[in-house]
């Protein structure tokens, strides 16, 4: 599960936080603001290289998100601001909340066209786009492959992304997002390592593999290989890269190899993000999960055991239908149990067509409460996992600023270190919830 995160891709090809609305120049290319994971974020960047490429002038793309309620306000209310600002601009809703709900966007007075998931990464599409297309959406269940595109560079010049996976052939009761993305499809392993091997060559430092259900990678391939599978082989075709990182991962699905990749392989980052949803047996099963908390506290210990500086992160939803206070609170003493330092809380968000939806559901302000105590641990446990790294040493990916990140995915400042750098040094303290890490130390 993914939350509503914000990124703006710029024709510089620099992306921005938050909801900002690029101004009006005399020639203006496709601007693409996306919301919701890195995955559609990544897919943010080729669509605007595939509309300026088709020459499509002096237009905003909103490629939105479809997995709460409130994501899809927000993209709503964006396509409304960029109307107030740019009032002759071409505005192009896409995303998952578009492939799931086009009549939604097409409703929309500020709206120009409406383009599904799929239809949104084809050249042909943004070559042909005409007033004529207002709604341009076709079955996603219909899609059998992921075509080996693979975005480039995402973010910044040092670290990139890489589609590998796309889709999900599970249903959990509370999630849209298989309607907005389709059965699970994996990108072949050739493709991804000569991806990979060119990413590396022109200069990043870190390849992060990105899908919508990752650890569902490779069944549908010849051969049926597993995400362990692919990382073994991007790390032994590919020496010169230096690190090799995971978006969110399913921990039930997590193969023998991914498992002995973990903890024998050092460039392969000791971060790992799990797909936990709660801590309650019951509501576990109420959201049609494939693990129970111990299935997640075990994993977690195993996964420690082999590689003990591992940090934790994990997505965890408050207030599912018929949750009691105890049931909540299996899902806080998680945070514990796990050792999670980076937690995504969300409070439960009813998706239309989905059958969490129809049940009995928790006041607002309960949901609203329960969501605030979750973050509020979260923090807490955050803020002391960057002061107990004070005084130990921590390896930087130097992005831009003297900033980066730690193998750990804790962010660190370390003066006078060059961008596009990987550093070590001593963790001399914590400044603005920032780790500073000194070379010379």
């Amino acid at each position: 599960m993914c939350g509503a995160r914000i990124a703006v891709t710029r024709p510089v090809a620099s992306r921005q936080q938050g909801r900002h609305i690029p101004p009006v120049s005399e020639k203006q290319s496709p601007d693409v603001i996306s919301f919701g994971c890195r995955l559609n974020a990544l897919e943010g960047e080729n669509v605007r290289v595939l509309a300026d490429a088709a020459g499509v002038d002096d237009a905003v793309v909103i490629n939105t998100c479809a997995v709460t309620a409130q994501a899809v306000r927000q993209a709503r209310q964006t396509i409304r601001k960029v109307r107030r600002e740019r009032p002759g601009v071409t505005i192009i809703a896409t995303g998952c909340a578009a492939q799931t709900e086009p009549e939604t966007f097409a409703g929309m007075a500020e709206v120009d066209h409406v383009v599904g998931n799929t239809d949104k990464l084809s050249p042909g599409l943004w070559a042909g786009l005409t007033s004529a297309d207002r709604i341009v959406v076709n079955d996603i269940m219909s899609v059998q492959e992921t075509a080996p595109h693979l975005a480039n560079a995402f973010a910044t010049r040092t670290r990139a992304f890489v589609e590998v996976q796309n889709g999900c052939d599970h249903r959990c009761t509370f999630c849209i997002i298989p309607y907005g993305r389709g059965n699970s499809r994996s990108v072949p392993m050739g493709a991804v390592i000569e991806k990979v091997k060119a990413l590396v060559g022109s200069g990043h430092q870190e390849v992060v593999l990105t899908g919508v259900d990752l650890t569902s990678y490779g069944p549908d391939l010849p051969g049926k290989p597993t995400l362990g599978d692919l990382v073994q082989r991007i790390l032994r075709f590919v020496p010169d890269l230096p690190r090799l990182r995971l978006s969110s991962i399913d921990s039930i699905e997590a193969d023998d190899a991914l498992m002995d990749a973990i903890g024998g392989e050092a460039r392969l980052m000791p971060h790992l993000h799990l797909s936990l949803q709660a801590g309650d047996d019951m509501i576990l099963k109420r959201m049609k999960r494939r693990h129970l908390r111990d299935d997640a506290i075990r994993f977690c210990a195993e996964v420690r055991a082999r590689r003990p500086e591992v940090v934790f992160g994990a997505d965890l939803i408050a207030g599912f239908p018929t949750e009691t206070d105890a049931m909540f609170e299996n899902t806080l003493k998680l945070l514990d149990e796990c050792d999670l330092t980076h937690v995504h809380a969300f409070p439960f968000s009813p998706r239309q067509g989905t059958p969490a939806a129809r049940m009995p559901q928790l006041p607002k302000a309960v949901v609203k409460a329960r969501a605030k105590a979750l973050r509020e641990a979260a923090a807490g446990r955050y803020g002391a996992a960057l002061a107990n790294t004070v005084g130990s040493r921590a390896t930087v990916l130097v992005e831009q600023a003297e900033g980066g990140r730690t193998n750990g995915y804790l962010p660190a400042r370390v003066p006078g270190a060059n961008d596009n750098t990987i550093v070590s040094g001593q963790v001399t303290g914590v400044a603005d919830g920032v780790l500073v890490v000194d070379m010379a130390a």
